[in-house]
């Protein structure tokens, strides 16, 4: 049976590069009917707290990656990493050796077996490395601790891991990790080194080009299954048009002979956009809660709360956006975009328009999406300017912002009076001299 494993080293947050690691060891586990298993490399005392470790452990709960046996921690395991150490001392693959002088003691060291060695990578194809290039390692250091290369090895070997999915970083010490599964006379598992997810300047993407860890994700309005569906596709695709995938189609699409081998760009607009096509799936009842969550004020007119939560479907693409995009729904204090003020009411017979467009909006009977955008549009005839010219300084008018949904649609779930009235307060707070 096909077992594949997770093994963060918990000192902090978990970041993306890491959790798209554990996605794809999952994804490949339950396409092919295997377990998924997660391991903590929590031998760092210092840094891998009891928080840091719940820190991952609520990562995964989260995202819904369910190991399929209880974690292994890796603190627990010393005394077979030492076990292993001596075996390799018995059998002649390893050494000791003071090394650096110290006089700290003697660390163990493991003996290169001094040839050619080669793997064929799931993701990168045949990977080769000459002998001369292969030199021995510490595998134990003075004061008589484990080093990564063979507490990792002595813990894959013991979970019987058949799949090693992990970071391109990790390549070079495959050739290492080979040589030691051989010495230990260990089945070799399959290797796949994934891509590096690199920001807009090809360099690793990190805290410092925005979001990068899950748990910024999750507290800015993101859903674990459109993160999860994102993740996937930096470095992988289902080899059809689709882009947004339930969890359960990923587990159906998912193969490692279409994982790139090259970098992934991190694209956060891309993300947007996934995360509103699958908040668009969930019941009007999910979305009345966050309103209600998010606005305080939403909770007083269901109907209506309804109507905004209509208008508003196709601009909120993560949660967090509601108080932002629709809040001036709910609320006649709403603030005004500077930037935009200055540009579409501060300009040259911008006011006087707004007065003019209010009162033929007033006419309108009835007042709808067609006989508001028709009263408009000959108001733009009549006074021989653009459209622009009025849909714009409309907008912030009874919205303060620049951008969102339908104009017509939102003017209609405002209702006459409150478009009226936010027209006439806006007129007088940015009058000249008023200001």
């Amino acid at each position: 049976m096909i077992r594949t494993r997770f093994a963060p080293s918990p000192t902090g947050n978990v970041h993306i590069g890491n959790i798209r690691a554990a996605l794809y060891n999952w994804l490949f586990a339950r396409h092919q009917q295997g377990q998924f298993l997660l391991r903590i490399e929590d031998t760092d005392r210092e840094r891998s707290t009891p928080e840091a470790v719940q820190t991952v452990l609520a990562a995964m709960e989260w995202l819904g990656l369910t190991p399929d046996e209880p974690p292994v921690y890796q603190s627990q395991r010393r005394t077979a990493h030492l076990t292993a150490a001596q075996q390799l001392l018995e059998s002649g693959h390893a050494y000791k050796q003071d090394k650096g002088a110290t006089g700290k003691g003697e660390a163990i060291l493991f003996r290169m077996p001094g040839q050619e060695s080669q793997f064929t990578d799931l993701v990168k194809g045949p990977l080769r490395k000459a002998a001369k290039d292969m030199t021995d390692f510490v595998i134990v250091r003075s004061d008589g601790a484990p080093v990564f290369h063979l507490a990792n090895v002595v813990d894959d070997i013991h979970m019987n891991v058949t799949h090693v999915i992990r970071g391109d970083d990790h390549t070079e010490n495959t050739f290492r990790h080979i040589a030691l599964y051989q010495a230990l006379d260990a089945p070799v598992p399959a290797f796949a080194h994934l891509p590096m997810i690199v920001n807009a300047q090809g360099k690793p993407y990190a805290k410092r080009d925005g979001d990068a860890f899950v748990g910024d994700f999750r507290s800015n309005g993101y859903l674990p299954e459109a993160l999860l569906n994102y993740l996937a596709l930096l470095g992988w695709s289902p080899g059809d048009d689709r882009e947004v995938l339930t969890p359960d189609e990923l587990v159906a699409a998912f193969d490692l002979d279409r994982v790139q081998a090259s970098a992934a760009q991190f694209d956060l607009r891309k993300l947007e956009w996934i995360n509103g096509e699958h908040l668009r799936k969930l019941p009007r009842t999910t979305h009345r809660e966050h309103y209600r969550r998010a606005i305080p004020q939403a909770d007083r007119d269901p109907a209506y709360l309804d109507a905004v939560i209509a208008v508003m479907e196709d601009r909120i693409k993560k949660w967090s956006d509601i108080p932002i995009m629709a809040g001036f729904f709910f609320s006649e204090d709403y603030p005004y975009d500077e930037k935009a003020v200055q540009k579409r009411l501060h300009r040259t017979g911008a006011l006087e328009l707004l007065g003019a467009l209010r009162e033929a909006l007033a006419q309108c009977d009835p007042f709808s999406e067609e006989t508001t955008e028709a009263t408009l549009r000959a108001l733009v005839t009549a006074r021989g300017v653009k459209p622009a010219d009025c849909i714009h300084p409309l907008r912030i008018a009874v919205s303060g912002l620049p951008f969102g949904p339908s104009l017509f649609a939102m003017l209609v779930v405002l209702g006459r009076d409150r478009v009226l009235q936010r027209i006439d307060r806006t007129c007088n707070r940015f009058a000249p001299g008023k200001e």
